[in-house]
């Protein structure tokens, strides 16, 4: 079809966005190839392990008068709604290319000469299954293929069609080059989902990776948050809305006795801890920690919900129909809500006594379904969250 043909016919505008598009893993690296770590474009790769959210994963440079194919194809994969997948400029970002995901659905945004275009649309791409993507160039048209189907279509026309573009086609993977608020259309780049079996414009020569190790891509996931034992995720408590009447309301999901560590912990700035959960997977024992005491249950429940009000605090667990609580008085301590107004809320580790800790006894297992005030709880907005934490999925034992 269009593969073959000429340089000088695929320059324009079109061949921009087209290149922009089709990302090729390879060529030029940027930086010290010595110093950085070097990966085959058909790699398995995760892409949510960046330590800065809009930091390139993978990188390269590629002159354009190398590429010998407007054709790329790749699987994806991923239970998250939400993220950035692939970025490329030229004109050193004056010209750039954005593919991501936007509820669960592809979102391409384009900048071409200062005209910006944005298109978005079916299919769903966040259930958990591998998806064959592929992006070709029909004319004007540029064309998304998700397994076989048409999925978007982006047509641009430029008035410089027959200038022929020179120069450098900057790449990467997992982040972009840009200044976010150059987009159209706002999105968090975080992205739990995995890229693999990539065929990136017919180039071969390896990619560049910022990590030393790259993280494993699980190969089999179901929905949830995986914690692995290293890390967790902070939030403001400020964030949350509260109710004075009615408190706040957290709930977690999961099989509590294959977990070991803490679930959640919450402090107040300047303040003891609050509260704590920890699940100890050799006992197979909750314990649950305030500033009254400290209560020891058996953990063979599959959900836990916590509330927090003025005076007291209230924890249920919920066992098929049935359900067993407990109520601690706040006594003669300040207000429970009171950690809710200017506080941390801590899920997959223990706060520690000042801000300088940096937290422990970190949660190994999988939180199926995390809620506060009855909506689900994305850890992509935390504040920090640990790079080996995975938002939306959890790999299932084999």
């Amino acid at each position: 079809m269009c593969c073959g043909m000429t340089w000088k016919a695929m320059a324009g505008a079109l061949l921009l966005t087209l290149n922009l598009i089709l990302l090729g893993w390879g060529a030029e690296g940027q930086g010290n190839g010595r110093d950085k770590k070097e990966v085959p474009g058909s790699s398995t790769v995760y892409l949510g392990q960046n330590t800065h959210d809009w930091r390139p994963l993978i990188h390269t440079t590629v002159n354009l008068s190398q590429i010998g194919s407007i054709k790329s194809s790749f699987q994806f994969r991923t239970f998250d709604p939400e993220g950035l997948v692939f970025y490329g400029d030229t004109q050193n970002g004056d010209d750039w290319f954005v593919l991501s995901l936007k509820d669960g659905v592809p979102l391409m945004q384009i900048n071409k000469e200062g005209v910006l275009v944005s298109v978005a649309g079916t299919p769903r791409l966040n259930d958990g299954k591998w998806h064959t993507m592929e992006v070709s160039n029909q004319g004007k048209f540029v064309i998304l293929e998700v397994d076989g189907t048409g999925g978007l279509v982006v047509g641009m026309h430029s008035k410089q069609i027959e200038e022929v573009i020179h120069g450098k086609l900057r790449l990467s993977l997992g982040g972009m080059l840009i200044g976010k608020e150059k987009m159209i259309v706002q999105f968090n780049p975080k992205m739990d989902g995995c890229v693999r079996k990539g065929n990136w414009l017919n180039l071969t020569v390896p990619w560049v990776a910022e990590a030393d190790e790259l993280q494993p891509c699980y190969e089999n996931i179901q929905p949830g948050s995986y914690f692995p034992g290293t890390g967790f995720a902070i939030f403001n408590t400020s964030d949350f809305q509260i109710d004075e009447d009615h408190g706040v309301r957290i709930e977690l999901w999961g099989d509590f006795s294959q977990m070991d560590g803490t679930l959640l912990s919450i402090k107040a700035d300047g303040e003891e801890l609050v509260f704590s959960v920890v699940a100890d997977n050799n006992t197979k024992d909750f314990t649950f920690t305030s500033r009254e005491e400290v209560l020891t249950m058996k953990n063979t429940f599959k959900r836990l919900q916590i509330k927090f009000q003025k005076d007291s605090l209230r924890v249920v667990k919920h066992e098929d129909e049935s359900s067993a609580d407990f109520s601690v008085s706040a006594g003669s301590n300040t207000s429970y809500l009171s950690a809710w107004r200017d506080g941390h809320l801590a899920i997959g580790g223990l706060l520690g006594e000042n801000d300088d800790d940096v937290g422990s006894k970190f949660l190994t297992g999988c939180l199926e379904k995390i809620q506060v005030q009855g909506k689900d709880l994305d850890l992509d907005s935390a504040r920090v969250k640990h790079v080996s934490v995975s938002s939306h999925s959890c790999k299932i034992e084999a």
